[in-house]
């Protein structure tokens, strides 16, 4: 298609016939032939870009209450079976609700882009079906890009009152290597915003993901078992840890985030229920926390094992920060009631954990370290 379009485009050329010495080519002659030089560009973009799909044509209403996920699923089964050119467009202007959808590899094409310049919202939590483990996920897909300036909505309020109850992930990445995410806004999931598992060479920038402070467990991005991951320049504000490292986590590098409100940028929980738990390599620079419950934090449950080594933040700038910095290895997620005797059997290399921040203060800060059997605690 794109050859058939240029040999137009050549075609049209000869037509308007080009001199071969420039300084002769009249300003008349210009004007007159102008109109064809448009149309014979209209006519490469419309071979260029027409084999992407737009979600619409498989019967996407988008009016923000019709729910349209049969309509995406229908959609991605053919831009993952090799057509559109591995391209998927949510257009913008138009708001699609969307019920748990899945979205699985392996595809026929690579890369698959999916383009969201519209908006996606969730349904309520009483009009939802099926999955409440997460509500978009796509999985085992490789080089994956999902970008646009569009609108990702868990309509998280009517779960948070819910607390004790499951909640779904807004959106999931399963063992899709290669991905790369950009551009988009994600506001108000149920529980975590985006959780990037089992996923390798990965590539977030750009983003904007907001919740209210007061809105529980809303972390912006989780990542576990996952190595060579990228996070940069993004805005973050929510109710808990703006990126949380997990187990299983290689190689992360993160930079120009803007945290807070929220808890932090964060290396675990690691070994709850006494799992072997491991990170390693990770950097943090250029950072900032304003308003954050903390700054730099790694927490660790007792009776677990493994061990978090490597772990840099650098450049990091905190203005009326709580916790600048905790080192706590008897996390127990706020319930005073669960025992912290059992011993602590999770490893880290403080002489591998490098720590420069730059201090704005507004109020009081506490610096803790909670490690083994006993805590240490200063105030400035």
């Amino acid at each position: 298609m794109k050859a058939l379009a240029l040999t137009i485009v050549v075609l049209v050329s000869k037509y308007i016939g080009f001199p071969h010495d420039l300084t002769v080519f009249s300003s008349k002659h210009m004007q007159k032939k102008t109109w064809i030089l448009i149309f014979s560009v209209f006519i490469l973009q419309i071979f260029t870009y027409s084999k992407a799909l737009d979600v619409t044509q498989y019967g996407a209403v988008g009016d923000g209450v019709t729910d349209d996920s049969q309509a995406f699923l229908k959609a991605w089964e053919a831009v993952c079976g090799g057509t559109g050119d591995g391209q998927l467009i949510v257009p913008a202007g138009m708001a699609f609700m969307l019920q748990p959808l899945k979205f699985q590899g392996s595809c026929k094409s690579t890369p698959i882009v999916v383009q969201v310049l519209g908006n996606l919202v969730a349904s309520s939590r009483g009009k939802w079906k099926g999955d409440k483990d997460q509500w978009i996920l796509f999985s085992d897909i490789e080089e994956l890009v999902v970008e646009g300036n569009g609108e990702i909505n868990g309509q998280g309020s009517s779960w948070w009152e819910h607390k004790g109850s499951s909640r779904p992930t807004a959106l999931k990445f399963k063992s899709c290597n290669n991905l790369r995410l950009s551009g988009l806004t994600h506001v108000d999931s149920a529980m975590a915003h985006i959780h990037i598992n089992g996923c390798n060479d990965v590539t977030i920038s750009n983003l904007r993901i907001n919740a209210p402070e007061s809105s529980p467990n809303t972390d912006g991005i989780d990542i576990a078992v996952s190595s060579n991951v990228i996070i940069q320049d993004c805005v973050i504000a929510t109710g808990d840890d703006c990126i949380a490292i997990n187990s299983g986590t290689a190689n992360i590098r993160i930079s120009g985030i803007d945290c807070g409100p929220g808890h932090g940028i964060s290396i675990g929980s690691l070994g709850k229920d006494g799992e072997i738990a491991s990170v390693e390599d990770v950097c943090v620079q250029n950072c900032n926390f304003r308003g954050t419950m903390n700054g730099a934090r790694i927490k660790t449950w007792p009776g677990g094992s493994g061990y978090a080594r490597r772990i840099t933040f650098n450049g990091i700038t905190l203005d009326n920060v709580e916790n600048p910095i905790i080192i706590d290895q008897h996390y127990n997620n706020g319930d005073s009631d669960k025992s912290t005797d059992e011993k602590v059997r999770m490893h880290i290399n403080k002489d591998c954990i490098h720590i420069d921040l730059k201090i704005v203060l507004k109020r009081k800060c506490d610096f803790s370290l909670v490690v083994g059997g006993g805590s240490e605690q200063s105030s400035v």
